[in-house]
């Protein structure tokens, strides 16, 4: 399992993935909803790692507003190799910004980080399904482009461990 300093947001934009996940598992699609006893919800992804230190994260970060009120854009769907499908936020100046303040603050305190989610590297995403059979992706990515475009704002943060249960809210 992965822990992650997840980006949460806005009420409208939350609730119209939530019906997204929906659609999905109508379509026989495993969504986010349902995995890990539904303790997920609909985020953006700073930073990932095997396991983090809250209080070592929490210190690495104080003074740094994690929650920034960012507005994102999601304008696209997309698929990582493995049957991942995820909704893509424009990678704005101010979006790769924060993500490159937040990997050098944590940097700066030698925390180890997933290399694929490094500046330079991360693809910003909100994931649907970590299980999408390949027979149903076209059918899923359909439903995607349904609910395209979607404005949001960021509006808290955490850093989250699902496995070990572990939410740890950030400023």
């Amino acid at each position: 399992m992965v822990a992650a300093l997840e980006l949460y947001l806005d009420t409208d934009a939350t609730r119209r993935i939530r019906v997204l996940w929906d659609a999905l598992e109508s379509e026989g699609v495993q969504s986010m909803r349902s995995l890990l006893e539904q303790r997920h919800r609909p985020h953006v992804s700073l930073a990932v790692a095997p396991r983090f230190d809250p209080e070592r994260v929490a210190a690495a970060l104080r003074g740094t507003v994690v929650a920034a009120p960012l507005r994102l854009s999601f304008e696209h769907a997309g698929q990582f190799v493995g049957r991942v499908l995820w909704l893509g936020p424009t990678p704005t100046v101010e979006l790769l910004a924060h993500h490159a303040r937040v990997h050098g603050r944590l940097a700066e305190a030698g925390i180890p980080l997933v290399e694929h989610y490094q500046p330079g590297r991360w693809v910003p995403h909100c994931t649907l399904s970590m299980r999408v059979p390949n027979v149903l992706m076209a059918a899923a990515v359909r439903r995607c482009l349904e609910v395209l475009p979607l404005e949001a704002t960021v509006v808290g943060a955490a850093l989250t461990d699902h496995a070990r249960g572990i939410s740890h809210p950030l400023p």
